[in-house]
């Protein structure tokens, strides 16, 4: 009896073995999901606790929709005075700026002057004349920021910012410090189209697949990545059709309506502002633009799916797509 009571509390006392967790929940709008690789089952649900109360804190404060959020509260009232900011969102609306510079202004977070007045769920778009009265709020350059006072201020009424186009990647770079910092070597972080690697899949690569935009569940192609940021944003992530025009989130800056030409573009890169950024700055600069600034940046590379169906490649990956047949035999990891 004394041999198996302490076989048993020898087997008891043995560590759990490492394993994969996960998590997920909705919270920015979105699909937010955590999958970690741990010897301790305590410490794995703490670190995904860590990462979801990290995007409810990014949600609280950069959500254009909650009436208390830093973001609203700039919105109500930086046409009127200056509005003392955090640092945080003052180092974020100065990296968007340069984005704008960067892509010549096809990104740009005062889209949201006549962004606000589309609702994709109800179907509703503004007339050709509320464009035309609205349009003249969409500038970056009406951001006047103050370094040394900490604040911003609108040039003009009726400018709206909206940071949709780049917090999720904010917030996939954070949530990775957040694991790195509590000795996590092998993750990733997925919020919407956005997502952070941390390291491979424990010897092999994440397999991350890229949507096909006409067909809801079908991946036309497939990256095998570790340790890299990658975003893709596409025309079916919030719209509508009406007389064969499809209505959708991603605004060019300079008609204040949806871009053409682009069904989803996916940007690889070193970060998440940088990837999510990008793919923002591509889609509205069109194919052939959108490639070519790609291509001027080191470190970057991109997919893009244009609007009849064509995918092109920036140099460096056409060695390594699966596409086709092949793509739908490696949809274990990550689908976007």
């Amino acid at each position: 009896m004394r041999f198996i009571l302490f076989c048993l509390l020898t087997f008891a006392a043995l560590p759990a073995p490492a394993e994969w967790y996960s998590r997920e929940e909705a919270i920015m709008g979105t699909a937010v999901r955590v999958e970690l690789w741990h010897d301790d089952a305590t410490a794995a649900r703490a670190a995904m606790s860590a990462v979801m109360d990290e995007m409810h804190r990014i949600d609280a404060s950069m959500s254009p929709y909650k009436p208390d959020s830093e973001l609203s509260r700039i919105n109500r009232e930086a046409a009127h005075k200056p509005v003392p900011i955090s640092q945080e969102m003052f180092d974020l609306i100065t990296r968007s700026i340069d984005f704008s510079k960067l892509s010549g202004g096809a990104f740009d977070i005062t889209f949201s002057s006549v962004g606000y007045l589309y609702d994709y769920r109800e179907h509703v778009k503004p007339t050709d004349a509320q464009i035309a009265k609205a349009l003249p709020g969409i500038n970056y350059r009406h951001l006047q920021l103050d370094p040394k006072a900490h604040t911003i201020h609108y040039a003009r009424p009726g400018v709206r910012i909206d940071l949709g186009g780049i917090a999720k990647g904010y917030a996939v770079d954070n949530c990775i410090a957040i694991l790195k910092g509590r000795g996590i070597t092998n993750a990733i972080v997925t919020a919407g189209g956005d997502s952070r690697l941390l390291g491979d899949r424990r010897g092999r690569p994440w397999n991350v697949g890229v949507r096909d935009p006409r067909r809801r569940g079908d991946v036309a192609a497939v990256l095998p990545l570790a340790d890299v940021a990658i975003s893709t944003s596409g025309d079916y992530e919030r719209f509508f059709e009406e007389d064969g025009v499809r209505y959708h989130h991603i605004i060019n800056p300079k008609t204040g309506k949806s871009a053409t030409g682009v069904r989803s573009v996916t940007i690889i890169g070193p970060d998440g502002i940088t990837t999510e950024g990008l793919t923002k700055s591509v889609f509205v600069k069109g194919p052939k633009e959108g490639m070519r600034l790609i291509e001027s940046l080191k470190g970057i590379d991109a997919i893009i799916i244009d609007d009849a169906g064509n995918m092109l490649y920036s140099p460096s990956l056409r060695q390594v797509v699966r596409h086709g047949a092949a793509a739908d035999t490696h949809r274990d990891d990550v689908s976007r």
